[in-house]
């Protein structure tokens, strides 16, 4: 059986991996995830409420920044592999609190780099060839796609425009440099927008559909043309489970849906969606909510 550090686990991603790997894969899991405002352990109950897979996952609430606690969680649990996850990663957010996204993408993962090295020089050499550290990133440190543009590739130059994307952008670089400095074995993910059960509200595809559900307008940033690759969340998290396993330590793997849609298109599928469902009370459409803004 394979144990595996998720940090974030509470998080939309980092659920439904820790979801996969205990009920798919039979993984044991520990779960270290600091509880801010996107985490919900309820989207655990089904692990935690049943004796079948409970006894395979654990959770302990720790801050990645700190770096003893982290550490001590390695040395009790003695993981094969470690799956980083957490991360703050609303651009809106960032714009609004640049530095939550500094301190925890950038100086968190540097503080599970540090503390994954130290534990994985204290291993014997067996173990050391089984051991990876996965760093889960976005494709959103390429920057921007236009219409005409070609999909991102593994190579394409990092082109960071926001706040999160240049804090991602940093963490990347900054697990890179473990790897080619001290030897640490890192392999690096990159994924387009995710999709899916758990969504945190305030994302597009879930803000769409409750402001749908309750009428209200629905906020279109610009003129809705940014375009952006979807990927089922469920498909993601076997992705990363393939590349801990059979990745190559030192390579970067971009993980898309081959779903390139703009803003507004996605808001037209949801309305039209929408409108089969659950038609609005007074009549019309809820594309007659969209607003540019």
């Amino acid at each position: 059986m394979k144990k595996i550090i998720v940090t974030g686990g509470a998080g939309f991603i980092g659920s439904a991996l820790v979801r996969y790997l205990v009920m798919k894969q039979s993984c044991s899991v520990l779960n270290i995830d600091k509880l801010t405002y996107a985490a919900n352990l309820s989207s655990l109950d089904v692990i935690t409420s049943d004796p079948v897979y409970a006894d395979k996952y654990t959770f302990r609430q720790v801050d990645i920044n700190d770096t003893a606690a982290v550490l001590k969680a390695f040395e009790d649990f003695e993981p094969d592999y470690v799956m980083h996850l957490a991360a703050e990663s609303h651009v809106d957010r960032s714009i609004d609190s640049p530095d939550e996204f500094i301190q925890t993408n950038v100086n968190g993962t540097v503080s599970m780099l540090n503390a994954a090295l130290a534990y994985y020089r204290s291993l014997p050499t067996d173990k050391k060839e089984i051991f990876q550290f996965l760093h889960v990133s976005t494709d959103e440190v390429y920057g921007s796609l236009s219409s005409d543009d070609p999909a991102f590739t593994e190579v394409t130059p990092y082109d960071p425009r926001s706040p999160y994307s240049s804090s991602k952008a940093s963490s990347d670089h900054m697990a890179r440099a473990w790897h080619h400095t001290y030897g640490l074995p890192v392999v690096i993910s990159n994924c387009s927008n995710n999709y899916g059960p758990y969504h945190f509200p305030e994302k597009l595809i879930p803000i769409t559909i409750i402001r749908c559900l309750n009428e209200e307008p629905i906020q279109i940033y610009g003129e809705g043309k940014n375009i952006r690759d979807w990927l089922y969340v469920d498909d993601h998290v076997e992705a990363l489970y393939e590349i801990v396993r059979r990745g190559r330590v030192g390579e970067c793997y971009n993980i898309g849906g081959e779903a390139e849609r703009s803003n507004l298109e996605i808001a037209h599928v949801i309305c039209s969606a929408m409108d089969e469902l659950v038609p609005r009370s007074g009549g019309g459409k809820y594309a007659d909510l969209i607003t540019f803004v």
